[in-house]
């Protein structure tokens, strides 16, 4: 059974597709086939994995139009999982789909067309772009669960409440099975009273389960795209990438629960 993942956040600059990438490592390190599937037109994922956007003679938007089957796109990473790239091209989404309808389905119908050509994944994570527009609510359709990455300071906390209302819409009108798994908090500085503070409160704020543990503030995972790697290879026994690992383990245990 394939268990799709969507992390989102419209914030920008909450570490989301660090987990996206780091997350799909530290799963294929447990043995799962994994797909990340880039819908970011910034595709700060694929460049962060060592691939430039570019340099791509297909990716995600030449399917969504088309011109491209899914299998066609598929790139392999170093730390394991396989990779549905992005380009800028993706950006053309929101006004080409915009008029459309059935266009919460665009991300289920990619990879629908890849189960159907045989490619079937443990997991599949979706790197929703930092909005609320046609992208985020076609991955948040075609997720089984969605987890929000929460930098740990107040100001990161402004915005979640608009997620959460549009989780609401996706469950009342194109994909009732969503679940809402938690809050993974992110940038932690256990050092500082007002981190530990937010982290402390996010539970209670959103009425969310808080995945645990937290991750920590660290510049090896700034350092880690420059390799075109995950920090579960360039710093395998730092804090960061074990608490990756545990987080992967907890994802693990909430899966089976469903």
């Amino acid at each position: 059974m394939t268990t799709t993942l969507a992390l989102a956040n419209q914030k920008g600059g909450v570490a989301k597709t660090t987990s996206v990438a780091t997350l799909g490592a530290a799963l294929a390190e447990m043995g799962h086939s994994v797909l990340l599937v880039d819908l970011d037109p910034q595709a700060c994922l694929t460049f962060s994995l060592g691939i430039d956007p570019e340099d791509l003679e297909t990716s995600l938007h030449d399917v969504m139009v088309g011109g491209a089957t899914a299998a066609d796109v598929l790139v392999g990473t170093e730390d394991g999982p396989d990779l549905m790239p992005a380009a800028i091209t993706l950006a053309r989404v929101e006004t080409e789909f915009a008029q459309v309808a059935g266009r919460e389905r665009l991300v289920a119908t990619v990879l629908d067309t890849l189960a159907a050509q045989g490619l079937d994944y443990d997991w599949v994570l979706l790197d929703c772009p930092p909005t609320l527009g046609v992208l985020t609510v076609a991955a948040l359709t075609a997720a089984d669960a969605l987890v929000v990455p929460l930098q740990c300071e107040t100001l990161a906390h402004r915005g979640v409440g608009q997620l959460l209302d549009t989780v609401h819409d996706v469950l009342e009108h194109t994909n009732p099975d969503l679940e809402v798994w938690g809050v993974l908090p992110t940038m932690f500085d256990g050092r500082t009273t007002h981190a530990r503070t937010v982290l402390e409160t996010i539970a209670e704020t959103y009425d969310l389960d808080v995945v645990s543990p937290p991750i920590p503030k660290t510049i090896k995972f700034a350092e880690a795209p420059a390799g075109g790697r995950s920090i579960l290879t360039t710093a395998r026994t730092s804090k960061g990438a074990n608490a990756y690992r545990e987080v992967a383990q907890w994802l693990e245990r909430r899966r089976v629960r469903r």
